[in-house]
């Protein structure tokens, strides 16, 4: 028995729903990116969580056929920033520039308007960047270990320059003075400038500080680099052992950035970014601009970033309380 028309159009009319309900989702995952992409950074311009967010960005744009831009909300720590793309839309058009510096926020600051583990999904790490330990050009001490020994002969005598307090560099500071078990001042200066000043004129016995803005006293002699901190070498300093290989095995500190999306961002969205940010971080010309910043690009899942950045909460946490730093 043949159907009716009346029923044919109601089966076909059936038909064409079940259709369009099964593409749809498939419609609005290839939708995406659909509007400019925004990265929205915690740093001013110039520096190199902007540099690398820029670097990363251009090659972003041509791998999702969409603009990516990049706001600079520089200040209060990062949490600015943080709680501008806390509070956007989460469907993957705004990004967090994420670093070790948010780690380091949550364990200094009394309360946040956002909570850092909960509000954001991590995406990918962009780079890792070492943290470097520096003496004057003409310093007795030639290694690591020289200058650990004397401090435990002479307490109390040394000083370590850093810059501001509560910043990664002056964490990373304190760090080394409670690995390596010695008695020394941790000296903060207002800035990279201030700092080089001040272990170049031996205001301060030795320095910790992030390598980029050192290279060029390293690479001119007008300071010697003793150790990094990273778990590897520099890759530009292969020369230079690591803090671990001189000895201190807890000495492990180094910077990173990362891209974030707020915590409710789809996840077939948050998977189209980490790869296409992944591609962008395998492409050569992206790696040679980056390692002119002294960064080692390396992405990772969002699970192992979200690991990271738990790590990193809980470590300089406990350094921040350690060294009694007071929270904002």
């Amino acid at each position: 028995m043949k159907p009716t028309t009346l029923a044919r159009r109601t089966l076909l009319a059936a038909a064409l729903s079940l259709t369009a309900l099964a593409a749809g989702p498939a419609h609005a995952q290839a939708a995406f990116p659909s509007k400019t992409l925004r990265i929205v950074v915690p740093f001013a311009a110039g520096g190199v969580g902007d540099l690398t967010a820029r670097i990363v960005a251009q090659k972003l744009s041509e791998l999702l056929a969409q603009s990516v831009v990049i706001d600079n909300r520089p200040g209060a720590g990062g949490v600015v920033a943080a709680d501008t793309v806390a509070r956007s839309e989460p469907d993957g058009h705004t990004m967090f520039l994420m670093s070790n510096g948010t780690a380091v926020t949550a364990g200094l600051f009394k309360s946040l308007p956002f909570d850092t583990v909960k509000d954001f999904t991590p995406v990918s790490t962009l780079g890792y960047f070492d943290i470097v330990v520096v003496v004057p050009a003409d310093s007795p001490f030639k290694t690591l270990g020289e200058l650990i020994a004397h401090a435990k002969a002479n307490p109390g005598k040394l000083n370590v320059g850093s810059i501001n307090i509560g910043s990664t560099q002056n964490l990373a500071a304190e760090l080394f003075k409670s690995t390596a078990d010695i008695n020394v001042q941790v000296v903060p200066f207002n800035g990279s400038p201030a700092l080089i000043g001040a272990i170049r004129g031996k205001q301060v016995d030795v320095a910790v500080e992030i390598l980029a803005p050192m290279l060029t006293q390293i690479k001119s002699g007008a300071v010697r680099a003793l150790a990094v901190t990273g778990e590897k070498r520099s890759i530009v300093l292969p020369e230079v052992p690591t803090a671990v290989e001189s000895g201190v095995k807890e000495f492990v500190a180094s910077s990173w950035n990362a891209l974030a999306v707020p915590s409710k961002t789809p996840r077939p969205v948050v998977d189209r970014l980490q790869r296409e940010i992944a591609a962008a971080l395998a492409d050569p010309a992206v790696r040679e601009k980056l390692r002119g910043l002294n960064i080692d690009a390396r992405s990772s899942t969002p699970e192992q970033t979200a690991a990271l950045l738990a790590s990193d909460i809980r470590r300089w946490g406990a350094v921040i309380e350690r060294a009694g730093i007071p929270k904002q």
